[in-house]
Parts: C-alpha cells; structure tokens; sequence
C-alpha cells in the first residue's frame, strides 16, 4: 500500500458472536472466544475494492462501494463467528462447514437483510405517510416521512437493544469501541488501557446509520411526493447516493479541523451509541485486542504494547495456504490463520 493510503487508512471493527473484527491497513482479522474459553484468530490478506480501483479519492461513490463491501465482509466474518462460538459437537458429529451451501445461505441472508432494512426504513415510512392527513404537499409530505423514517428507525433500535441475547453483542461492540479509541490516542495497548478509554466513538455504524436517516430526508426533499410506484422505486435507488454522503460526512467529523463544525450531526450518533453499546469486562476487551494485534504492523505493535503481559501474548499459530494467490501482492497471499492444536 502507498504511503498516502496509509496515513488515510483508519482502523474499523464490528462486534461478532462472542468476538471482534477488525480491518486494518493490509489484514482482517476475526478474533472470537470459543466455549473452551480459548480465543480462535482468524487473518487475512485484504486490500478493498477501493484501493484497487483506485478509487479512494472520488467522493460519495467511495462511501457507496465501501458500504456494499463492509456489508459482504461483516456477513462472511458474522458466519465464521457463530461456527466457532458453537458448542462442541457431540461425539461422532462433526460442526458444520462453510461448503457452497453455507456460502449460499449467507448470500441470501444478505439479500433478505438488505431488501427488509429497504422495506423497513424506506417503503414502510412512504405508506404511513400517504395515510396521514396534511401531506398533499411536496415538503410536508417529505418531512412527515423523514420523521417516519427517524421514529421507525429509533424503535428498531431500542427493540434490539432490549433483548437478552443482543448483550453480550453490545459487550463486545463495547470492547471494539474501547479498542480503537486506546489505539487512535497511541496508548499502550493493554487490557487495562482499554478498560479506561472511552466506549463511544464517532465512526460507529451506528452514528453511520442515523446519519444516513437524517441526509435521507434532505436528498429526498427536491423529489417532490411520489405519485406512482416508479417514483417510490426511484426513491429506493438513491439510497447509495445516501450512503455515500453519510460517509463523506462521517469521514470529515474524523478530522479535528472540521468536527467543531459538524458536531451537531456527530453528537446525536454518540447518544444512540449508549443503546448500542454496553461495557465490556477484561476477558472481551482481550478479545479486541487480540484482533487489532493482528492487523497492526509488527512495529507499531510493539511500539504500542511495552507492558504487554507474558499471558496475554498471541498463542503459536500456523497458517493453512488457500490454494489461489493474490492478484494484488505476492507478498500477501491468502491464508487462514488458526490456532495451533
């Protein structure tokens, strides 16, 4: 990767089953706490769709793109997570594996998830809002279904927030938080560090999200009311459009010259964060850490761990080759790295 990619590149993570991902500047790496209490570390190789392509510096599109490939990358580690979390398999039976029908089932997890989020938070709000009276006018017919959107997105939110088996989930998104924050301040790199640093973070796919609410209602708003099925669709096809200005947006309150300026839509993502988030213990937090070692630079991971504990150091590990190489680095075949027996 080019120097200019690098200083560019910021760290990015998402809470798994009893785990943490994290995608760093060349690795993504999967850390998950097994039943046994042992942490499984999956990495590999990864350079984005966007850097290949070269297209990190053209606007809106780059966060269109980067949406699409975070969701298939999120579905496929979220997979690898829930197989290993699994409880070991009874004598003479064997845990399933990832074969073509898995592979399969995710990708059509993946279309079910995106067409219901569309129907969801897209559709749904238009019906409601043809069916409240007042609405015959171009803004007040986008406004209402703007605050629609925003109310069915909130309750959505707090529902999942209130079940049981979301908490260890928000734990760990939590500890990924914590992770990176102790990370992006250059503090030693320690389960007690992280325990100290802060659990929101302004990069969250949760601030993301109600971003993208909120710029919804504006880009739709010189559509006019849709009269026709066609319009309503039209609609549907402008939500990349959404996502890549959400992203610009979240990408510039990164940037301490411009988060004074854009604070106001920051803030809002900070406090849906509390619901999304729970405070993790020591066990998750190492959990983290060990996934955001394994996608740092060996030198800047030494550089960040001066007081790492002798048992917390990464377990021996050994690499299974896949059998195709990399078209981007040779240097960067694709492996799995798994943990020794």
């Amino acid at each position: 990767m080019r120097a200019e990619e690098r200083e560019s590149f910021a760290v990015g993570g998402q809470a798994v089953i009893e785990g943490v991902m994290m995608r760093g500047r060349d690795f993504v790496a999967c850390a998950v706490r097994t039943p046994t209490g042992e942490i499984a570390l999956k990495k590999e190789p990864f350079r984005s769709v966007l850097h290949r392509l070269k297209l990190t510096k053209v606007p809106i599109l780059r966060g269109a793109i980067g949406l699409v490939e975070t969701m298939v990358l999120g579905m496929r580690i979220l997979s690898y997570s829930a197989e290993v979390a699994m409880p070991p398999a009874e004598p003479g039976k064997e845990k399933p594996r990832n074969g073509l029908k898995e592979k399969l089932g995710i990708g059509l997890t993946m279309v079910f998830a995106f067409v219901f989020g569309l129907g969801l938070f897209f559709y749904l709000p238009l019906v409601l809002t043809d069916l409240t009276p007042g609405t015959e006018g171009s803004l007040a017919f986008n406004v209402v279904d703007g605050i629609f959107r925003l109310a069915i997105f909130l309750l959505y939110i707090w529902a999942i927030s209130l079940m049981r088996d979301m908490r260890r989930v928000f734990e760990y998104h939590g500890a990924e938080h914590k992770t990176i924050n102790c990370y992006e301040q250059r503090r030693p790199l320690t389960p007690e560090s992280i325990l100290a640093s802060a659990r929101l973070h302004p990069r969250c796919g949760t601030s993301f999200l109600l971003l993208v609410m909120v710029v919804s209602i504006l880009v739709f708003m010189p559509l006019g009311r849709p009269e026709s099925v066609g319009e309503r669709l039209l609609r549907i096809a402008f939500v990349p459009v959404i996502g890549g200005l959400s992203y610009e947006l979240i990408k510039l309150s990164a940037q301490e010259r411009w988060f004074r300026w854009l604070r106001p839509i920051v803030l809002p993502g900070l406090w849906l964060q509390r619901l999304t988030t729970r405070e993790p213990d020591r066990d998750q937090c190492e959990v983290a850490l060990r996934a955001l070692s394994a996608c740092l630079e060996p030198a800047e991971l030494a550089a960040l761990t001066p007081a790492l504990e002798p048992d917390f150091s990464p377990p021996p590990l050994h690499y299974e080759e896949d059998e195709a190489e990399s078209a981007d680095d040779e240097e960067t075949r694709p492996r799995r790295e798994v943990n020794a027996e």
